[in-house]
């Protein structure tokens, strides 16, 4: 869930009495005060032909003051949309003096009793938020688009591992763009309002983010079947075509079921809220399976692993395929999607800070960890690159390296 909502976090914290409207906090939020101004503008156009002596009727922005007579002190209840934060009976007042209506006293959040430092300190955080998985996602972009160009380049790291590999960098390189293209979307300005913002510039920018967060699930599930294969000898060529299918085709079905279900029957805003809402375990529900099938196969793959790797039992011809084989799935389990068990089995609202930390700060470096432990630090690819290396300066210098001479490569498994 690495296209989370920031201002809808934040309101959700902040307006966590609200957690079950119908409607999402942050639009209850919005809709109430739009439709107390609507009121008010209605009885300040009923007011226009009366005197205009004294003070006028007006919107604050918050609650609406009626005419008054110089020198009359107006006393209003707080406003109804303070009843989304906590129950209270408080009041506010102001002056009408010959130069107009006085400052509200005492401020609207002191009489309502509403903490105003709170959230202040809640958009600090998730704005720093945003800045760190914006940092993340463009570090992870740059250095997977260099690994698929090294995969591509070098005609011998073409193979069916590096194929499969190449796939899930892809992934994660559409969902780093669709990220952006969805905050650009979306929070263009501060004065975006999403919850009546209904564009289809701002529907296709949330449906090609689900996309490419559940193709991200699928490929991750690709690699895990990958390796078990490779571990029980049954791989074959022509399994890549059903890796293929299965790890852009199946997201693409859920995605234009969804499609279908959000147009007929729930139209609703810009799609991104989607609480309360059935449809969306459309999407949620096979990213959950993918999580938890991927969490079994990597349970499998140790259960194999430790056994081949059984002093009495592992041949010496192959020993060192399995170790190597064994280092990298281990390194790459918490990367697998396995740390999202936890969370994918518990409410949307459960430990929001500390599913914001996982999902998206931490989610966004993981790109880039996938790429440099699955090229970078790949020594066939560490090889390949150094051979390249070796074969530029003798173009350039004239020199050859004795290592050059006769050098192979492993074959990759």
């Amino acid at each position: 869930m690495s296209c989370f909502h920031i201002r809808g976090i934040f309101l959700t914290l902040s307006l966590a009495s609200a957690a079950l409207s119908s409607l999402h906090p942050e639009c209850e939020y919005i809709f109430q005060l739009e439709k107390e101004e609507r009121h008010c503008l209605q009885y300040i156009a009923e007011q226009g032909n009366k005197s205009t002596e004294g003070c006028r009727p007006f919107w604050d922005a918050v609650a609406c003051w009626p005419q008054a007579a110089t020198g009359e002190t107006v006393q209003r209840a707080c406003p109804a949309v303070f009843s989304l934060f906590k129950n209270n009976t408080g009041s506010v007042s102001r002056n009408c003096t010959g130069g107009g209506w006085s400052r509200p006293f005492p401020p609207y959040h002191i009489a309502c009793n509403v903490d105003d430092d709170l959230p202040e300190t809640e958009e600090s955080y998730f704005a720093t938020v945003k800045l760190i998985y914006t940092i993340g996602y463009s570090i992870s972009l740059v250095v997977l688009a260099v690994a698929v160009f090294i995969l591509l380049f070098f005609r011998r790291l073409r193979c069916a591992r590096n194929f499969i590999h190449i796939q899930l960098f892809v992934t994660f390189i559409l969902k780093a763009v669709a990220v952006f293209i969805k905050d650009a979307t979306l929070f263009s300005g501060d004065d975006t309002n999403h919850c009546t913002l209904s564009t289809f510039a701002c529907k296709a920018s949330v449906v090609f983010c689900h996309y490419c967060v559940m193709a991200n699930f699928f490929w991750l599930l690709m690699e895990a079947l990958y390796l078990n294969s490779l571990l029980l000898s049954s791989f074959y060529h022509r399994c890549l075509w059903g890796f293929s299918l299965l790890g852009w085709g199946v997201p693409v079905f859920f995605i234009i079921l969804w499609i279908g279900s959000r147009m007929y029957f729930e139209d609703t805003e810009c799609w991104d809220i989607n609480e309360d809402s059935p449809y969306w375990w459309i999407i949620k529900g096979p990213i959950v399976v993918s999580i938890a099938f991927n969490f079994m196969l990597f349970m499998n793959i140790i259960r194999i692993l430790i056994q081949k790797l059984n002093p009495r039992l592992i041949q010496f011809n192959n020993s060192s395929q399995y170790r190597r084989l064994t280092k990298s799935t281990l390194l790459l389990i918490p990367l697998f999607g396995t740390h999202y068990m936890f969370f994918n089995f518990l409410p949307d609202y459960f430990n929001l800070n500390l599913r914001l930390c996982i999902e998206l700060c931490m989610g966004s470096f993981q790109g880039l960890l996938v790429a440099v432990l699955y090229c970078f630090l790949n020594q066939e690819v560490q090889k390949e690159v150094h051979m390249q290396w070796l074969r530029w300066q003798e173009r350039s210098y004239g020199v050859v390296s004795p290592a050059a001479k006769g050098s192979q490569m492993d074959t990759p498994f």
